[in-house]
């Protein structure tokens, strides 16, 4: 589902214009600082509302119209006080196998601390209909943290693929957390009572995402172990592990029973001790795990298959009858750079083809060897100060 045309307003150091991206491959070429994230962050918030940018909360807000405190930072830098009071971001694109369909649009304004998304000029209430209508996938240096950071990292990437691939994930994983958020605010009050009407909601939530990751680390074993070795060549099975804080096979009485079980040490100490959110995420080589044995460059690998397998998952789970797999807009900043000559053709390899119409977002240095990776539908454009010249197509 390739964009066509991406249009920018007062957005970071990028100069106001309209740019052609109706290619199945943009590689944006330039030093560091001259915008080229910045032009990926864009196509980002068109596809998802939000900014891949910082912290960010695994849980979608709900209202895609809010407060816009947190996208401030990316108002246009200079000009006068009027042009960066808001930005604003559009972008046209056509549905894959679907040439029949007109062109669709989405638009993105931030203005006067409010977030205004549309699309084909009607409002958007809940990002996940972005999710579900336009996703990307962002590869950038921060996804190390999803193969070498901490639990809480992990599970926000495949909180991140679960609601892409389930349509009901993101409102149990809301649900989930608004119910946790006041469990904890009883345990605090030591509210026994308001505790045994809570405990039902938060095993019925729990146990959805329970079930919904198990369905994903399938996917996930099904596919990861063997792309990961079709690029590192290791020589043995880098295996994903998923492991619950509540035992599997659990009913919502079980869970009852082991809420209860602790409830007493869970008021002394004031928070809730066990559930979906303390679930763990884990990869295995050999039965030991991997992040203890494996190098940085083998755990700086093993995030870019994530999100290779992140694509190729909602790929096959958005399939369209009878034209293949419906990819994700692919956004991939740097990331190449990490990467000796041999694994870089390989990873290369695992990208889908021209003739899976996909679209893919390459930024480079300047002394890359990007002329190895373009083909006969790509589009280059040379970035300097927030600027896009030297248009060339392939």
């Amino acid at each position: 589902m390739p964009f066509r045309m991406a249009s920018f307003s007062s957005f970071r150091n990028l100069e106001d214009c309209q740019l052609d991206v109706d290619a199945g491959r943009i590689f944006l070429i330039g030093e560091n600082g001259q915008g080229k994230t910045n032009f990926l962050e864009a196509v980002y918030y068109l596809c998802c509302g939000t900014s891949f940018r910082g912290p960010v909360d695994a849980l979608i807000p709900k209202s895609a119209q809010g407060s816009a405190r947190k996208d401030t930072e990316a108002l246009g830098l200079g000009g006068s006080v009027s042009a960066r009071a808001g930005f604003g971001l559009r972008g046209i694109w056509r549905e894959s196998g679907r040439g029949d369909f007109p062109d669709e649009n989405i638009s993105l304004k931030v203005s006067g601390g409010q977030k205004d998304i549309r699309l084909n000029d009607k409002p958007v209430r809940d990002r996940k209909e972005l999710v579900a209508h336009c996703p990307a996938v962002i590869f950038c240096h921060e996804d190390f943290s999803f193969a070498a950071g901490d639990p809480e990292r992990r599970r926000f990437f495949f909180d991140q693929c679960a609601g892409m691939v389930f349509h009901t994930y993101i409102d149990s994983l809301r649900s989930y957390k608004r119910v946790l958020k006041q469990r904890n605010a009883a345990l605090k009050e030591n509210a026994r009572g308001l505790l045994e009407a809570i405990d039902p909601q938060l095993a019925r939530y729990g146990l959805e995402l329970m079930d919904s990751r198990q369905a994903l680390l399938e996917k996930f074993e099904a596919i990861f172990p063997g792309l990961y070795e079709e690029v590192s060549l290791l020589g043995k099975a880098v295996m994903v592990d998923y492991s619950p804080s509540w035992p599997r096979g659990s009913t919502v009485d079980g869970i009852l029973a082991h809420l209860e079980a602790r409830r007493d040490s869970e008021i002394l100490l004031g928070t809730t001790r066990s559930g979906p959110h303390r679930d763990r995420w884990n990869f295995f080589c050999e039965g030991d795990l991997f992040t203890e044995t494996a190098s940085t460059g083998q755990l700086r690998l093993v995030s870019l298959v994530l999100r290779i397998v992140q694509a190729r998952i909602y790929a096959d789970s958005a399939m369209i009858s009878g034209t293949g797999p419906r990819w994700p807009v692919l956004l991939l900043d740097d990331v190449l750079l990490e990467l000796d000559t041999d694994k870089r053709r390989r990873f290369l390899g695992l990208l889908p083809g021209k003739d899976e119409e996909a679209q893919s977002f390459f930024t480079f240095l300047p002394g890359e060897p990007w002329t190895e990776y373009s083909g006969e539908d790509t589009i280059i454009y040379r970035v300097a100060d927030g600027g896009f010249k030297d248009k060339k197509r392939l």
